[in-house]
């Protein structure tokens, strides 16, 4: 059975790692090579294109950092987490919730909801 508190956290290390190597290497081990990621903003197919779209956030939002929040949850090969995007410190603007489908404890891919974006974000 696959421990969803290490999925969850994993996936919000990955989106906070700033050195592209160190990214490249947590994608490898945790993420299926044909893995997707999809939100309503932008999406990406295997190690390459969710490597881009976590390079593309961090630029966008230099300052901010991801958290979890509350408790991931889940069944199978299925998690569900929520997730904010912040300063350090204060309340995060923009949250969303994660859908992951997972293949031999890997993620395959990732489909995502904003849940709470200011205007202009």
């Amino acid at each position: 059975m696959t421990d969803i508190q290490t999925i969850a956290y994993r996936y919000i290390t990955l989106w906070n790692e700033r050195a592209a190597n160190r990214r490249r290497e947590m994608l490898e081990t945790n993420w299926t090579p044909d893995a997707t990621y999809i939100d309503p903003l932008m999406s990406g197919d295997g190690h390459d294109g969710v490597d881009a779209l976590i390079a593309g956030v961090q630029q966008r939002f230099p300052d901010f950092r991801f958290t979890l929040i509350g408790e991931p949850n889940g069944y199978g090969d299925h998690v569900r987490f929520s997730w904010g995007l912040g300063p350090d410190g204060a309340d995060s603007p923009i949250k969303g919730t994660d859908f992951a489908v997972l293949a031999d404890g890997r993620i395959r891919s990732i489909t995502g909801f904003l849940d709470q974006v200011p205007q202009g974000a």
